[in-house]
């Protein structure tokens, strides 16, 4: 049977504590277990902790925050810079309660963010695009010195962390049961956080097997389906031939009234990129999904056929060389098979102003950078914790709401972190 790791907790002195606006122990000191150790879990540990809880992490990988240093290798997006107001409107997500999600992420928004990380010793600096990452150090921006730090930190204030532990559900009274090995381990609570994520990069431990558990408690929970993914549909051979892997440049992505710019890629299963993440909330709510890509949005359907002149044949050849299209649009143009063959110039303009792809659906959740769905709205209350099973928390991409990339989605996770952690403080003097 594989070990199970709980960390040995480093003893503070009591200045430390107070620094830390750490309660003294006592013995009618709470228990707090949080399950999962992403950065929601992390995050709902500290709160928990310093709030005078005594405090349990429990992870079923062999060690906290995977999911954390691979979103982090190329740079870490901790939240983004925007104005509050306009922040909250890249959420969205079936019965979405407006007011409290403001109340949620105000609570620990994207200023409180930057100064936590500055605790760690890890300043951040806003990009050019308005996110938020940190700066580098040692001369490499990734997650790995500021996980570090906080899982020290974590230690220091004696939070205890139980790794290899999965979860398996409630037993009888106030019991979390546990897989560790060929072990099953229950554990008593006084109120749990989970913090188990969704179902994208499920190799780090975010798979999405809470779902079944919480289904058999009662728990109602929409289904997890991939967010921030590419979107399948059916290319020909010959346009693959042409173009696989080649960029659909400075284009507008329209999927019903809602539009997004940037740039694709033409892959052997659809299409990848920003506009297309950004937008899939809105195909998502299609009975047939579809897009419609501007090719050039700069530019009017006549600017256009000014600038092609009196064309007879070669259409998409002349496009190319005289509208400056890439290549990966003019393969676009020439073989998609309900397309063409083009015999006039106005035809193949308006084409290039609206092209309509339809959508077969998006990639495997297990792809995706996030994932949509989760625990119901309605299931929770104002503190984020279960109507049907008092004392258990919810957190992070458990809860069913949607955000792109860019620093939001980490925002999120903190902030329903901290916020149910609060409230699994203040429902404990109140049970």
């Amino acid at each position: 049977m594989p070990p199970c790791h709980p960390n040995s907790p480093t003893i503070l002195t009591s200045q430390t504590r107070q620094r830390l606006h750490i309660h003294p122990m006592s013995k009618a000191e709470q228990h707090i277990v949080v399950i999962g150790g992403g950065p929601a879990g992390l995050r709902a540990a500290e709160v928990a902790r310093r709030g005078g809880a005594r405090v349990t992490l429990f992870e079923g990988q062999r060690s906290v925050g995977r999911k954390f240093l691979v979103a982090g290798k190329s740079g870490l997006n901790l939240t983004h810079s925007e104005e509050f107001e306009d922040f909250l409107t890249r959420y969205s997500g079936p019965g979405l309660p407006k007011d409290l999600w403001r109340e949620v992420i105000a609570g620990f928004d994207s200023k409180d963010l930057r100064e936590w990380a500055s605790e760690l010793g890890i300043e951040t600096f806003v990009s050019g695009a308005g996110k938020v990452l940190p700066l580098p150090v040692d001369g490499r921006m990734r997650s790995t010195p500021l996980l570090r730090r906080w899982i020290l930190r974590l230690r220091d204030e004696d939070v205890e962390f139980k790794t290899e532990h999965i979860w398996k559900g409630m037993g009888p009274g106030r019991q979390l049961q546990f897989q560790c090995g060929d072990e099953t381990r229950s554990y008593d609570f006084d109120a749990v956080v989970l913090a188990l994520g969704g179902a994208s990069w499920p190799r780090t431990g975010s798979d999405g097997t809470w779902v079944e558990v919480l289904v058999k408690l009662g728990v109602q929970v929409a289904p997890l389906v991939g967010s921030n993914c590419g979107w399948e549909c059916d290319w020909p051979a010959a346009l693959l031939e042409a173009a696989e892997g080649l960029p659909l440049k400075n284009l507008r992505l329209y999927a019903g009234d809602c539009s997004s710019r940037g740039e694709l890629v033409i892959t052997r299963y659809g299409l990848e990129g920003a506009p297309i993440y950004r937008l899939g909330p809105a195909l998502r709510a299609m009975d047939k999904p579809e897009v419609v890509i501007d090719f050039k949005p700069d530019q009017s359907t006549q600017q256009l056929l000014e600038r092609f002149g009196r064309v007879q044949r070669n259409f998409v050849r002349e496009a190319r060389r005289r509208l400056k299209l890439d290549v990966g649009t003019a393969a676009l143009l020439g073989y998609l098979p309900d397309r063409g063959p083009w015999r006039s110039t106005e035809q193949i303009v308006n084409e290039i102003k609206q092209c309509r792809i339809p959508l077969k659906g998006p990639r495997p959740v297990a792809e995706a950078i996030s994932s949509a769905g989760g625990v119901t709205w309605a299931e929770l209350d104002a503190g984020l914790m279960l109507k049907n099973l008092p004392g258990v928390f919810v957190v992070g991409e458990m809860i069913d709401w949607d955000a792109p990339t860019g620093g939001f989605l980490l925002q999120a996770c903190f902030s329903t972190a901290t916020h149910a952690a609060r409230a699994a403080l203040a429902w404990q003097l109140e049970a």
